[in-house]
């Protein structure tokens, strides 16, 4: 590893005077992407700045509804609390959908907004990278590409965003609180990621010094009956999404869709959503024939790259499966297993809540 110099923030205002206007100091809280970036050479930063005595690892309701989630709250922590099972169970399932235990009780919600994508080139020294080097070049490009996007690439860039937690986040409409030198400001997650387009070395919209201090999420009751967050990938646990779906509905009585959301990962470099796909969801019984006009929406101007051509219909898969899964009830993951959860049924708790060892 490169020499660095490693600093503890005495507050947000000293954590952000650390890093504005400073590309080579970087935040750090678990630390379970960064370092290892770090170890491979791939970033280099000269200025640690370690903001985990900030007091951003709260989990509380909202003023005005919902539920604030820290930025330093583990994403353990986060799965496994109660106010999160109960009311945002797509979220808790694709939070012990990722990585393993192990990283779970480091990794902090803000890191996981925050994850670069994941792409064999980008790890690679050996090989040009326009996201480690911007003019480059793209190895992935004529490379291996199974695991590479199929929405939303440039000539530039097809790697795809890892995390599972930000597709759910999508879904459910979610908001990133930031706070930097001017002040506070609000960015929906779905506007935080960036696409690739002639700078891929840019992840999101965040600048030097920018801290993330929490996450919104916006009453969803009306949802939490009828979801699933659905992970293809080529193991079962402790691999990256082929394709995944967040899938939320809030149906009628007769069966019919009043409201929907739908969001894919593992395709772009950023969580996938498009509203018209929702759209068209609604009035409607969430059957195949209305499922397979959302996933067409969803997927408007797939293109694979050779190896990763078949994500386009596992992709239109899995929304229907998804889809047919959620219309029956909401299936909740449990770290290793999944179970239904039925509408009365009261949520699970941690055996040890203040505990961060693996559930």
């Amino acid at each position: 590893m490169s020499p660095f110099e490693l600093s503890t923030a005495a507050d947000a205002a000293a954590a952000i005077h650390a890093c504005s206007g400073n590309p080579a100091a970087r935040f750090i809280a678990g630390g379970t992407n960064l370092l290892d970036l770090m170890k491979e050479g791939v970033m280099r930063p000269a200025h640690l700045v370690d903001i985990n005595t900030l007091p951003l690892d709260f989990i509380r309701p909202g003023e005005s509804g919902g539920l604030l989630l820290g930025a330093l709250a583990r994403n353990a922590d986060t799965a496994w609390h109660p106010l999160v099972r109960e009311r945002y169970p797509l979220l808790s399932s694709a939070i012990l959908a990722g990585a393993s235990p192990q990283l779970r009780n480091m990794a902090s919600n803000g890191g996981n907004l925050l994850q670069r994508t994941r792409c064999m080139y980008f790890y690679d020294l050996a090989t040009p990278c326009n996201k480690r080097e911007p003019g480059s070049g793209c190895s992935a490009i004529g490379g291996l590409t199974r695991q590479h996007a199929i929405l939303g690439a440039s000539r530039c860039c097809i790697a795809t965003h890892p995390s599972d937690m930000c597709v759910a986040l999508a879904a459910l409409d979610a908001v990133v609180h930031v706070q930097n030198a001017g002040g506070n400001r609000a960015i929906p997650l779905r506007e935080l990621h960036r696409l690739p387009g002639e700078h891929p070395e840019h992840d999101t919209v965040l600048e030097p010094g920018d801290l993330v201090t929490h996450i919104a999420l916006p009453d969803a009751a009306q949802f939490a009956a009828h979801s699933v967050y659905l992970k293809l990938r080529d193991r079962l646990s402790y691999a990256f999404a082929l394709v995944s779906v967040a899938a939320a509905l809030d149906l009628d009585e007769d069966g019919t869709v009043r409201e929907a959301r739908l969001a894919l990962g593992g395709v772009a470099h950023k969580p996938w959503r498009v509203p018209a796909a929702e759209d068209a969801l609604r009035g409607r019984l969430p059957d195949d024939d209305a499922g397979a006009r959302a996933a067409e929406i969803l997927l408007e101007g797939a293109a694979g790259q050779g190896d990763n051509d078949f994500k386009i219909e596992l992709a239109r898969r899995a929304i229907l499966r998804a889809l047919k899964v959620a219309r029956t009830g909401t299936v909740t993951n449990s770290g290793d297993n999944t179970r239904r959860q039925q509408r009365s049924a009261a949520p699970q708790q941690r055996p040890y809540p203040n505990d961060r060892r693996a559930p």
